[in-house]
């Protein structure tokens, strides 16, 4: 079996020459305005990114990790304090909760979703402990019922990392709109991705909102003059522009994933693990992460027929060099290590053709055939 092309695991320059002309017109209207952060475009692009979240406040920053470092901050959240996540997620969030002096407490994931467990956080939340963030991995939202009620409780945050879910829903509601605080991210390969950085929060508390427009440009309230310590996290006027243009576009390619995954799981069940969507919820398939103990082997022989994959994550942030010493060693989250040495993303974006789909399928079914049929996933 041979490919005469390499199928992307991720493709944003499909995703550019899908809107190339939207996106330039885009791009030239702002370069003649002059005016290239915090203007217009980016006004524009918060309140529609607030009507399309049905929230009253969306304030664009400079990247998914900084919005939600400035979550955690606009929650007075410092020095000294715990915040609980996911031991299974990019290093993006535990990044963040670090950089404002915080301290991250890891919690294992469930084995079938790749999610928080909700089960393992009350026994880890303590006298210092100011907030959850929970991760909506891979394109499914974390279980938000249990975590807001384990959060009133015991008097927490909820600040929802979003940066893979955008347009994924809970019970019929959009994830970021269920916490106290959501972070988005507009990565490129994202599902509504930038042509760079670009992130945003969201919430419906007009203090925090206020808190966050002060703390994204230095904690000016009036300019040149900082009330509180801020920083500098901007979204610039050309990535708001592109965001606008693929915003629109955004239902419809989320559909898109979902109809490829669809695809890949009704064909690839009886060889690997497929995703496993809970109920009640929407998954966009930011990434669509397989599971089998053959995963390296897999992913080798993808390559060699042209197939590119990756792999989402495969050292967990406990193991890895820069956190040495700062969590618990090998065997501290026994799901999240077993799930970083079997899972792989297949190949997933809107532009991904039906044909490029069936050769995915083809190869990933040629690797078990040449393997010996029944072979254990």
């Amino acid at each position: 079996m041979s490919f005469t092309e390499v199928i992307s695991q991720a493709s944003p320059i499909s995703q550019y020459l899908a809107h190339r002309e939207e996106i330039d017109e885009a791009l030239h209207r702002v370069l003649l305005k002059g005016r290239y952060i915090l203007g217009e475009e980016v006004e524009a692009f918060e309140h529609e990114m607030a009507h399309f979240l049905s929230v009253r406040h969306a304030i664009g920053v400079g990247s998914g990790t900084s919005a939600l470092e400035i979550c955690l901050r606009a929650s007075k959240i410092g020095p000294g304090d715990e915040v609980i996540t996911t031991a299974h997620t990019a290093v993006a969030t535990v990044a963040a909760i670090e950089s404002i002096g915080a301290k991250p407490v890891l919690v294992d994931i469930e084995e079938r979703s790749f999610l928080l467990d909700v089960t393992q956080i009350e026994k880890m939340v303590s006298p210092r402990t100011k907030a959850i963030v929970p991760v909506h991995l891979y394109g499914q939202p974390a279980d938000l019922s249990q975590i807001l009620v384990l959060a009133q409780k015991h008097g927490l945050a909820v600040i929802e990392d979003c940066a893979q879910a955008i347009g994924a829903s809970y019970k019929g509601r959009f994830a970021g709109t269920w916490g106290n605080l959501a972070a988005f991210s507009f990565y490129p390969t994202k599902n509504l991705g930038a042509i760079g950085d670009g992130g945003l929060v969201a919430t419906d508390d007009s203090a925090l909102a206020a808190r966050v427009r002060s703390l994204r440009e230095y904690g000016w309230q009036q300019r040149y003059i900082s009330a509180i310590a801020g920083t500098n996290s901007r979204l610039d006027e050309l990535q708001a522009a592109i965001l606008r243009v693929k915003l629109t576009y955004l239902d419809r390619e989320n559909e898109r994933r979902i109809a490829i995954a669809c695809r890949y799981s009704e064909a690839l069940s009886r060889l690997v693990h497929v995703p496993c969507v809970e109920t009640s919820r929407k998954h966009v398939f930011h990434l669509y992460v397989i599971r089998t103990r053959e995963r390296d082997n897999l992913q080798r022989f993808l390559r060699q027929h042209g197939v590119d994959s990756g792999i989402h994550y495969p050292v967990p942030v406990h193991l890895q060099p820069a956190y040495a010493g700062r969590f618990s060693g090998v065997g501290s989250y026994p799901v999240t290590e077993a799930a970083s040495k079997e899972i792989l993303s297949l190949p997933v974006y809107p532009e991904l053709s039906d044909a490029q789909c069936e050769k995915v399928i083809c190869a990933v079914r040629s690797f078990f055939g040449d393997c010996g049929n029944g072979r254990s996933v």
